[in-house]
């Protein structure tokens, strides 16, 4: 049995060490995901190394949601565990604030710090979450997308309706096993809580009647948590609906599945950012990441809550 003080990662029950909650900003497309892989230029292995080098001391990150291979995010959070004395050199002075300035002059262009800041001994990055927020954007524009959003909007030239988009995206509202739309993790559970699906359309800033009008479209995608692959799966399933290749039901018939569906395609990861994580009050912490970690059963089986509307998240917290 896990209690409250077990909560945190290990390390944040040795008194001589205090966490820090970092907010992080990267282009994922030029990196290999976030996750550290030997020989990969990763967001976590360039941050983790740059870290080490401001502290003089190697340190470890642990991450709100791991995104994948060419995923953004305007809004990651991280934590990690430091001896106070760490900070103890004269352009700290104490204050971990003073991170998001040095990190400034070392880190390249496409990762920034926004803000550093200690945080409660109870806090996890992962297992704290309540909700991770995405963002998927793509553009009908034949040409493709504008060429200064091009790294962050996926080209989507087939015709589709949005209107037989937004429907499929509201199908899958709820809390449903998305074996279907996920790449399987082992000990992962596939059981989420899908809280918000939804669209909302900019049109043509040149006006409708210019040649080839087109249009932005941007998904607003909101759970618990998700599992590896999730988001650009869920996209790809509601576009094909869109594009009219397969129909309403078949969307609906994929939340019956209990493994990944091969009839689903996965959207461009370009389009993909991770825009906000949410976490309870300092002192909900301890219990969210009890209940976080707990094994999660399936909908039909339980309709037991969490004390934050939802069930445990279980190990998975991957979204790209």
């Amino acid at each position: 049995m896990i209690t409250p003080s077990e909560s945190a990662s290990d390390t944040s029950t040795v008194t001589s060490t205090r966490r820090i909650r970092l907010d992080v900003a990267y282009d994922g497309t030029d990196f290999s995901g976030w996750a550290r892989q030997p020989g990969l230029r990763t967001v976590c292995g360039v941050l983790e190394e740059q870290l080490g080098t401001v502290l003089r001391h190697p340190v470890t990150l642990t991450v709100a949601g791991r995104t994948d291979a060419g995923v953004h995010a305007r809004a990651q959070v991280c934590h990690l565990d430091v001896d106070p004395e760490w900070l103890d050199q004269r352009s700290f002075d104490g204050r971990p604030e003073a991170l998001v300035r040095r990190l400034a002059r070392l880190l390249p262009a496409d990762i920034a710090v926004m803000d550093a800041r200690w945080a409660p001994a109870d806090f996890d990055a992962r297992f704290s979450a309540l909700r991770r927020h995405y963002e998927y954007r793509l553009t009908t524009a034949p040409w493709g997308p504008e060429p200064t959003r091009a790294r962050d909007t996926a080209a989507w030239t087939r015709p589709a309706d949005l209107g037989a988009v937004r429907e499929a995206s509201s199908r899958l509202l709820g809390l449903h096993d998305f074996a279907a739309f996920c790449r399987r993790r082992e000990g992962a559970t596939t059981i989420r809580e899908l809280q918000r699906f939804d669209w909302r359309a900019e049109p043509d800033p040149r006006g409708p009647d210019a040649p080839g009008a087109a249009e932005v479209w941007t998904a607003s995608v909101s759970a618990d948590a998700f599992c590896w692959s999730m988001v650009r799966s869920l996209v790809g399933a509601v576009m094909a609906v869109g594009e009219g290749r397969r129909g309403q039901e078949w969307i609906t018939g994929l939340l019956r599945e209990t493994q990944r569906s091969s009839s689903v395609p996965v959207a461009p990861a370009c389009g993909l950012s991770l825009v906000g994580v949410d976490y309870p009050a300092d002192v909900d912490l301890a219990a969210r990441n009890l209940t976080t970690r707990e094994v999660r059963p399936g909908p039909e089986r339980s309709s037991a809550r969490g004390p934050y509307g939802s069930p445990g998240a279980g190990a998975g917290c991957c979204g790209g």
